[in-house]
């Protein structure tokens, strides 16, 4: 799943299925990438964070990140009725910025437009993540003081 258009840094990526060897790699990755949005809404706590992606962790629905072959993170897109629910899309910090997380997002999207789906998700209130789904088409569907719930509808048409 080369990315073609993005920037050289990206473009040697690729997606595999995740196993149950991956879930504390993807817990402790989840725990360090959200450490600090989850200390300024108030809701960081040390274990919550790793068990919160342990009791989700669906080897069906994740596919672990590689770049150059390494490990660089996780997106999970699980079917909800007529939606797919994006969830667990974490990259290591030194992957970020680099335009991995879009061509990963163009990825999925590509296949949820395919299939004519729109895409949902939660990001936390004032998370830098946001301007990503947002120049992909994600629109705010619902707001409340911890939480932005998107969605994006097939063709990155908004609500």
């Amino acid at each position: 799943m080369a990315d073609t258009q993005g920037p050289a840094r990206a473009a040697d990526w690729s997606l595999r299925s995740a196993t149950t060897a991956d879930v504390e790699t993807i817990a402790e990755l989840r725990a360090a990438v959200m450490r600090a949005d989850l200390e300024r809404v108030g809701r960081y706590d040390e274990h919550r964070v790793r068990q919160r992606l342990r009791d989700s962790f669906s080897t069906r629905y994740t596919s672990v990140v590689l770049s150059g072959g390494d490990f660089a993170g996780c997106v999970t897109v699980r079917p909800a009725g007529d939606r797919r629910w994006l969830e667990h899309f974490y990259l290591a910090p030194h992957h970020q910025g680099r335009g991995l997380g879009s061509a990963v997002l163009r990825s999925v999207l590509e296949r949820a437009d395919a299939e004519g789906r729109a895409v949902a998700l939660k990001v936390l209130q004032g998370s830098a993540a946001r301007r990503l789904y947002e120049r992909h088409g994600f629109v705010v569907e619902a707001e409340d003081p911890v939480d932005v719930s998107m969605v994006r509808r097939p063709g990155g048409a908004g609500v």
